[in-house]
């Protein structure tokens, strides 16, 4: 079933876990979050960047959206790093329930008149909307970029963003990069930042980046407070590192042949991250709860 962000996560809060926000480029990608998310009773998130959106094209999520309505798992189609209202009406036309508007690198007061635009448009069609404060590092490996030098969330100043703009959730810098960490460098979260955060805000945290950083930390952030982790470069990694080996050995050109491994190998990767965040068997928390269904044709 289709619900928005504030829906997802507000149960995801109330019961102490996170849900993996999973970028989906392409058909395959779709195929191994929403069948590994029925498989696992786990609660996902279809992100697509604008990028990805320019590339599958919005027809594409005719078929998205048929086929996550149609499934007893909660499903949000948010769009991941919007940076204008132009991205922002695109998925909401296209039957986003939820979309990002990126303001981070702008100064701190045109950030949040930035975001309370958007909010005050999407939330008078149920769309939630998801904020961000401070910078996400680079890797250089990642179509959602990053900066060189983090600019860690101010706690005093992710209270009074909110505040202001009236975000649903809110994206948060402790230290992540988009990508997949160089081998000389290993990632640190500020977790003491992240507890300040939470400590004086009461919405759900995002942390993006979450690809390539140690587990002790991700699962010690989800104990804290982070109810949404963004998934992209580890699954697809996995994805293509089996497509090349494939394509290296072998002489395969029909996609039948040579995707389903590469599918099943990015499932498991999946997998593994719905575990890590403790949404497996989650999807009963919803029905519990009774989370109504996000109605894109009131739109």
């Amino acid at each position: 079933m289709l619900v928005n962000m504030k829906q997802l996560l507000e149960v995801a809060k109330e019961n102490k876990f996170a849900v993996g926000a999973f970028n989906v480029a392409d058909s395959n990608f779709l195929r191994v979050v929403v069948e590994e998310a029925e498989k696992n009773n786990a609660p996902a998130i279809i992100a697509v960047h604008p990028t990805e959106l320019d590339f599958t094209k919005d027809d594409f999520f005719e078929y998205v959206l048929a086929r996550i309505k149609n499934s007893p798992v909660p499903f949000v189609l948010h769009l991941d790093h919007g940076d204008n209202m132009g991205d922002v009406m695109r998925a909401v036309r296209c039957g986003f329930s939820s979309v990002m508007i990126d303001g981070s690198l702008l100064p701190f007061e045109e950030n949040i008149r930035v975001t309370k635009e958007v909010v005050d448009v999407c939330h008078k069609l149920g769309v939630s909307v998801e904020g961000e404060l401070g910078t996400i590092g680079k890797t250089g490996n990642s179509i959602e970029g990053g900066v060189s030098e983090i600019i860690y969330t101010k706690p005093e100043e992710a209270e009074e963003y909110i505040s202001r703009t009236g975000v649903d959730t809110l994206g948060v810098a402790i230290g992540t990069a988009h990508g997949i960490y160089p081998k000389d460098k290993e990632p640190k979260l500020r977790l003491d930042i992240l507890q300040e955060i939470k400590d004086l805000v009461t919405i759900p945290l995002v942390l993006h980046g979450g690809s390539a950083n140690p587990d002790a930390e991700i699962a010690a952030a989800v104990e804290i407070g982070i109810q949404k982790v963004n998934i992209s470069s580890d699954y697809k990694y996995a994805f293509y590192k089996k497509c090349r080996e494939i394509l290296s050995t072998t002489e395969l050109w029909d996609a039948n042949a040579i995707y389903p491994e590469c599918i099943d190998a990015a499932k498991a990767v999946v997998k593994y991250k719905m575990e890590l965040f403790h949404s497996v068997n989650q999807v009963e928390k919803y029905q519990q709860s009774n989370t109504p269904v996000w109605r894109s044709d009131l739109i």
